[in-house]
């Protein structure tokens, strides 16, 4: 099976830079969303990402050019998937919403189409059955893409194994590197060692050990690196690290998504609107 169109299943952070990607890399985008100003917000930042490929001479103006004509909106989820080789979902982290896109994608995709789930912490398998084409379905998750560019394989027991060297292709060909999650496993398996990195960050700040700034420099300064984990938090969005976050059992965790979701209550997401556990 050869593709050649794709079809992003929610226009935040992650999908718009899939999206972007697969269209620098040849394919025809469309990008679906119920809400019109998340395009806006999808086009900004997808502007702001162009101007850095441009200034690191990784794309010239002609290629951002012709990937931004192979990219298009839209509200309609039949016009989005009507020619869709392969959907790549990224709406929000609760399980019954992705169930309830699952199930609508069921219906309405082509025959043709390959459903795959950005999720960072589901299963497939719970995911799988609402499509009716469980077989077709697999997880395929994206960390940051333009500089993080790992992409993760993970299938659920009922996943045609035929898909598996679809997706590494189609991995490699957006500029990834494809790794193979043998069997489902919460977090893959950058998350799932970076989740009790993270769990151990909110421990000390809900403890009131350290503050936010000091936990980040002890990090970033003996790893020589320059984000520590509150950091990092923003980059990934506060309203999807307390998803994952409330949804695990430790007291320990339910103490940090208690914390996380009051900055979510006050529009504090992080980098995506302009302020998280920092300033932006």
């Amino acid at each position: 099976m050869e593709i050649k169109h794709v079809c992003i299943l929610g226009a935040g952070t992650l999908g718009s830079r899939i999206g972007f990607q697969a269209a620098l890399s040849g394919y025809w985008v469309k990008i679906y969303d119920i809400k019109e100003e998340s395009f806006i917000i999808s086009q900004k930042m997808i502007s702001k990402i162009a101007k850095g490929l441009f200034a690191a001479e990784t794309y010239s103006k002609d290629d951002i050019a012709a990937a931004l004509n192979r990219l298009t909106y839209t509200l309609n989820d039949e016009e989005a998937v009507s020619d869709a080789d392969i959907i790549s979902e990224s709406v929000t982290e609760d399980l019954a919403l992705k169930q309830q896109v699952w199930s609508r994608m069921g219906q309405i995709a082509p025959e043709k189409t390959i459903f795959t789930t950005n999720t960072s912490y589901l299963l497939p398998s719970s995911l799988a059955s609402f499509t009716g084409r469980p077989a077709r379905f697999c997880a395929f998750h994206f960390h940051d893409v333009f500089y993080s560019k790992i992409v993760d394989i993970m299938p659920h027991p009922e996943t045609d194994a035929d898909l598996i060297p679809i997706l590494d292709e189609f991995g490699k060909r957006l500029n990834q590197v494809p790794v193979f999650v043998k069997k489902e496993n919460h977090g893959y398996l950058f998350n799932a060692m970076l989740l009790s990195f993270l769990g151990a960050a909110g421990k000390l700040l809900v403890n009131e050990v350290a503050t936010i700034e000091d936990i980040d420099k002890s990090w970033m300064v003996n790893f020589h690196v320059p984000m520590g984990p509150f950091a990092i938090l923003d980059s990934i969005g506060l309203d999807t690290a307390w998803h994952v976050t409330h949804q695990l059992p430790d007291a320990n965790s339910k103490a940090f998504a208690a914390l996380l979701k009051t900055y979510v209550d006050a529009g504090k997401l992080g980098e995506k609107s302009g302020e998280g556990f920092y300033r932006y």
